[in-house]
């Protein structure tokens, strides 16, 4: 890759990696909390809804958040059957309130089986060294319990090649860390190295465009493709690119 390009992303790696870019990001629904607990459940639950309108993803996910009693892990663990009845209100897009439901059961089973989503992802990514494995073994997991069919939509599948956007970006922010206080850095088991790019439209056109991606489907086989790229860019952390590749989307200083 020409120097060029490579100023380019780090220019925009730097301007968009900083605590100003959480306010407007779904990011900012875990960062609501402190408890790594609450993170990692209010994490998985905004990266969940994270399609669409940026600003009406942000909206439903703080909205979501209040209406599990701005205490998500706990709410996970004890919340009865009348408190769950009473997310039927929630919707984002095609994400209902039986789908919240469902989620939550399926995280308490979770809960209660591994001791949480960090201690899951963790202990079978050293188990099989892959996380392209650990994502497929997380969905079944995920769905072993009593569930709707349709809420199955909503959690990508990797096995059938599926981009797995949502996921990666619930990885990268709970894998990813650095001193700039965006991504929080806390399942340490999992290197930063073994992280994909959370690839959607957007991202693909633009890393098209770049140069960086060259398969036309946004598929898991151009997740692989991109983020090997990135690799050769860094190859401890390839995936705070992520940022330069949003930054090239908004930012009118950004020439591709």
């Amino acid at each position: 890759m020409d120097d060029s390009l490579r100023d380019l992303l780090e220019r925009l790696c730097d301007r968009y990696n900083r605590p100003e870019f959480i306010g407007d990001d779904p990011i900012s629904v875990p960062h609501r909390f402190t408890d790594r607990a609450d993170r990692e459940v209010a994490g998985f639950l905004a990266a969940t809804i994270a399609w669409g309108n940026r600003k009406a993803i942000v909206r439903s996910g703080h909205r979501m958040m209040r209406a599990m009693d701005d205490a998500p892990a706990d709410f996970v663990r004890n919340a009865s059957d009348r408190e769950l009845a009473l997310l039927d209100s929630f919707a984002h897009r095609t994400f209902n309130g039986g789908d919240l439901r469902d989620f939550i059961l399926a995280l308490r089973r979770l809960d209660a089986k591994f001791g949480g989503l960090g201690a899951f992802f963790e202990s079978r990514y050293e188990a099989t060294g892959s996380l392209p494995q650990t994502l497929a073994d997380f969905r079944r997991e995920f769905f072993a319990c009593d569930h709707a069919p349709r809420c199955e939509k909503h959690l990508s599948s990797i096995d059938k090649g599926a981009a797995c956007k949502r996921l990666c970006m619930f990885l990268r922010w709970m894998v990813r860390r650095d001193d700039r206080g965006v991504d929080f850095g806390h399942w340490r088991r999992i290197p930063m190295s073994a992280l994909y790019l959370p690839l959607d439209v957007h991202t693909g056109e633009t890393g098209r465009a770049l140069g960086l991606l060259t398969r036309r489907q946004n598929d898991w086989r151009a997740v692989e493709e991109i983020t090997a790229v990135l690799r050769t860019f860094d190859c401890d952390d390839p995936v705070r690119f992520d940022f330069a590749l949003f930054g090239v989307g908004i930012d009118p200083a950004a020439h591709v």
